[in-house]
């Protein structure tokens, strides 16, 4: 059986077929765990699901890979509002989300890792770029990839250069610290007071990761430097999957990922579910409502994976 689907960096369809003749290996970005996972998260998780079903169905072995955000500045932020340590807090909505994904029948990934888990192999990545001439120390010890010494970023986005560093992406504007440019982003962030005892120990100082190198270090320690495909929601594009290439193709010099696998948005009342736009159902909500798991995972199921 041929599996065609559309490729956003080539932008046409092309088919899947694992790249070492074996099992076609693909990393699907998973949840931020500070809360639950809206309906919106779970149309690409669910649509992930039947694309690894249709692959095993056809007799192709697959490894999956989601990885859990578990640190960043929204995480510190809520847990240290509500007293908890990160750990717990965390812990806690991973239980909720991996309980939702079992109601919703979806397979369980071959690993899902979690960020906080994985530092070391990050710090690896940045010590890389570093001695590569991609990355830089800020004076307030955080490190930054240097988008000027990477001449394919924007390939994947599409996105001129003026589009990239006036960017209004509000997680990116967020998670930023001390850039030398405008569209450098961060790959090491320094501890400041509002992160607690939220932080390790690094070659340039007291810190965290930032957000992209996690998915970087996971998806290569598992599926290696270059793999079969990468998913996410369309929203991940730009800035995350550009800047996963760029750093992932910096260390490596090879092709992050053959296939790059978009989803729509899940919309409601013209506009996309998201927490920002306070305007999402969870599947708990769904139920309050009186409908059945598998309602839930046929409606998010009823569309093109293409069309929001």
């Amino acid at each position: 059986m041929v599996l065609n689907l559309y490729d956003t960096m080539t932008r046409e369809l092309r088919e899947v077929f694992p790249m070492d003749e074996n099992s076609v290996r693909f990393y699907g970005c998973g949840p931020t765990v500070y809360g639950p996972a809206h309906i919106g998260n779970f149309r690409t998780f669910v649509l992930q699901d039947v694309f690894r079903r249709v692959l095993e169905t056809s007799g192709q072995q697959t490894f999956h890979v989601r990885n859990l955000t578990d640190v960043d500045d929204k995480t510190i932020r809520q847990s240290q509002e509500q007293g908890t340590k990160l750990k717990d807090f965390t812990e806690k909505w991973t239980a909720r989300f991996q309980k939702d994904c079992e109601l919703l029948n979806l397979l369980t990934p071959h690993a899902e890792p979690s960020a906080v888990g994985h530092i070391p192999e990050q710090i690896s990545l940045i010590e890389k770029l570093i001695e590569g001439g991609k990355a830089y120390r800020a004076n307030d010890g955080s490190v930054y990839f240097k988008v000027d010494a990477f001449p394919e970023y924007g390939r994947l986005s599409r996105l001129a250069d003026r589009e990239i560093t006036t960017s209004n992406n509000v997680r990116e504007i967020s998670d930023e610290y001390d850039r030398g440019s405008a569209a450098d982003f961060a790959l090491w962030k320094a501890r400041r007071p509002e992160d607690g005892d939220n932080f390790w120990e690094s070659p340039w100082g007291e810190g965290r990761p930032g957000w992209h190198i996690e998915c970087s270090a996971m998806s290569m320690k598992y599926l290696g430097e270059s793999f079969d495909l990468h998913s996410g929601g369309v929203d991940l594009i730009f800035p995350h999957h550009e800047n996963e290439i760029a750093q992932s193709e910096g260390v490596t010099g090879k092709t992050f990922a053959r296939h790059w696998f978009h989803i729509a948005h899940l919309m409601v009342e013209g506009q996309k579910m998201s927490k920002s736009l306070r305007n999402l159902y969870t599947l708990e909500d769904l139920f309050g409502k009186g409908y059945k798991e598998q309602e839930v995972r046929y409606v998010l199921l009823s569309g093109s994976y293409r069309q929001p």
